[in-house]
């Protein structure tokens, strides 16, 4: 990979440790995707933010970059693995809660902003088109390349606070035209609704994998673009996806694509394959993270109505919509916790619940690995008539 004058100097430590190590690690990212130089780039979103998933191995390594480093472009952070106000109520230990405020501080110390979310895009963080970026977080790098039109690779925790602290990132992967062209058509059946789009790209990623798909049949909504976004990440590692008049740059040609159907059997075989268990003590909403109008919808469903038995209920969302949403958090707070900056899959829920209800796919995927859960998967609507 040919580097700059500056970019040697700073591979060669003349720039701090900090930058050095990061240096270190994108050279290396480069050499293995064959890269053939770093690319400026406009934002970063980071990813292993949770106590629960980084450890103290994790905050080893953040101690050290956190010594002499600053990230050199705005910067995000996914959800961390409790409320930092209500960590209490989720039954979370003292320690834990300590060591996640640590690894916020550490953050912080490299100037990251520390509101944590999956759905950066909503508030501070959304990247124009043609941007190139360096975004961890499966749903919401999928997102920026399939929705907002940025470019980016499905980067790891490192390689993303790496390129934050140099500003640039490997030229390679989803960075160049030439990867990023459909491999399948996706047509989706008319009877199935957005809320199912969850439902949907957990049906895409579990029949084809790693692939870009242009789907044929859905609409614009932002919301069911977000959890399909997501949902394909988690079962088929997908980080870009086009639709048709939605994704910016449209493909000049389908010719010879396989057209692969979405039908209703497909989404009743999903939620039978994501579904071990019939009756939650945690009944979890916002994966990803709920958006404004979300929140608005569940406050509207839900005005007026009475909560019908004691079981456990989260709404998660970010601070920044929290905050637009107080006249809907008053309404939600009567039927559970909303809760900022995390999620059920990063919290250490495990302690404490044994059965989860989501309606995500993304989240019922892997409630069960990272969380020992069984899961309910239904719809919204299921969801919120075991509440009422």
């Amino acid at each position: 990979m040919q580097l700059t004058l500056e970019e040697e100097a700073m591979l060669a430590g003349e720039h701090g440790l900090g930058k050095r190590k990061a240096m270190e690690l994108l050279v290396a990212l480069g050499a293995i995707y064959g890269a053939d130089r770093l690319i400026p780039i406009t934002s970063a979103h980071l990813s292993g933010v949770s106590y629960k998933t980084i450890g103290e191995g994790g905050i080893e390594f953040l101690e050290e970059m956190a010594k002499d480093s600053k990230v050199m472009v705005p910067t995000t952070l996914n959800p961390m693995g409790m409320d930092a106000e209500r960590w209490r109520e989720m039954g979370v230990t003292e320690h834990f809660a300590q060591r996640q405020l640590h690894i916020i501080d550490l953050y912080r110390q490299m100037g990251v902003e520390v509101n944590c979310t999956c759905t950066p895009y909503l508030l501070t963080n959304r990247p124009k088109v043609g941007d190139h970026i360096a975004w961890a977080e499966s749903s919401a790098l999928s997102f920026a390349n399939s929705v907002l039109g940025a470019r980016t690779n499905r980067e790891g925790g490192p390689g993303a606070l790496a390129a934050a602290i140099i500003g640039r990132t490997p030229n390679y992967g989803l960075h160049l035209d030439e990867n990023r062209i459909p491999t399948h058509i996706v047509q989706v059946d008319e009877d199935i609704t957005k809320d199912e789009w969850s439902l949907v790209g957990h049906a895409v990623g579990r029949k084809l994998g790693a692939c870009i798909p242009f789907f044929r049949g859905l609409g614009n909504d932002v919301n069911g673009l977000k959890s399909l976004a997501a949902a394909m990440a988690a079962s088929g590692s997908v980080a870009f996806f086009m639709v048709e008049k939605v994704t910016p740059d449209q493909p000049t040609s389908l010719e010879g694509l396989e057209t692969v159907h979405i039908t209703r059997k497909d989404i009743e075989d999903t939620l039978q394959r994501l579904t071990s268990a019939k009756v939650p003590d945690l009944i979890a909403i916002g994966c990803p993270h709920l958006s404004e109008t979300e929140m608005k919808q569940l406050a509207i469903f839900l005005e007026g109505k009475t909560k019908k038995s004691d079981v456990e209920v989260w709404f998660c969302t970010s601070k920044g919509v929290y905050l637009r949403c107080p006249k809907e958090r008053a309404v939600l707070e009567r039927f559970g916790k909303v809760l900022c900056d995390t999620c059920m899959v990063v919290a250490p829920i495990e302690g404490v619940h044994k059965v989860t209800a989501s309606n995500s796919a993304k989240a019922c995927s892997y409630l069960p690995g990272l969380c020992s859960q069984k899961v309910l998967c239904g719809s919204q609507r299921e969801l919120l008539e075991l509440i009422i």
